[in-house]
């Protein structure tokens, strides 16, 4: 089976890029859905991470309130290592369970892991081969813009606060720009799919 880690910058379109590599038959798991499921009430990173960030975080359906918690450890890169140390040991359990998983039920598989910090917490090197999806400052600031209420520095430190996207493709098997239109991408998508079959 082919282990294949999925990254890239905030707003590149890691998750545009996903849905394409499961319309070809990759099995993909999401990293920003399991952090939305370990912030569930009930559960033990919920309540670290409440204990460590105080009540502010806490939603009133008692989920860990992300809004509020961005704006906590964006700006502070002692807050972010906290919150990675509570949540980064769970996900990594899940992702192992499902690519385990993946791999008992058809060792052929192609299990796609998309998460956006691989690189920086060095997990990309548990793959077998390491996909960054890209694309243009200005395309990336659009994207942000338009799917949030984030203010231009607000957006400009949310960027900032993630690794350089250079930084990235350095350690990249596999790039794909994002930029352009959904066919471009779509393309990109079928020739890295066919070159992962015929590893």
């Amino acid at each position: 089976m082919l282990k294949i880690g999925l990254t890239g910058g905030i707003a590149s379109g890691k998750s545009t890029v996903s849905a394409m590599f499961k319309e070809l038959g990759c099995y993909v798991l999401d990293s920003d859905a399991i952090t939305r499921e370990l912030f569930e009430p009930g559960t033990s990173v919920n309540a670290a991470v409440a204990q460590r960030f105080g009540p502010r975080v806490v939603a009133a359906d008692g989920s860990i309130d992300r809004k509020i918690l961005g704006e906590m450890v964006f700006g502070d890169p002692e807050l972010r290592l906290a919150l990675n140390s509570l949540v980064h040991p769970a996900i990594k359990q899940r992702q192992s369970e499902f690519l385990n998983r993946l791999e008992a039920s058809d060792p052929r598989a192609i299990g796609i892991v998309e998460a956006a910090l691989m690189v920086e917490v060095g997990t990309y090197s548990d793959y077998d081969r390491l996909i960054v999806v890209t694309c243009s400052p200005a395309v990336q600031r659009e994207r942000l813009r338009a799917r949030s209420a984030l203010t231009n520095e607000q957006i400009e430190s949310r960027i900032a606060s993630q690794m350089p996207m250079e930084e990235k493709v350095k350690v990249a098997d596999f790039v794909i720009d994002n930029s352009g239109d959904i066919e471009d991408t779509r393309r990109q998508v079928k020739k890295v799919q066919s070159q992962l079959l015929h590893h």
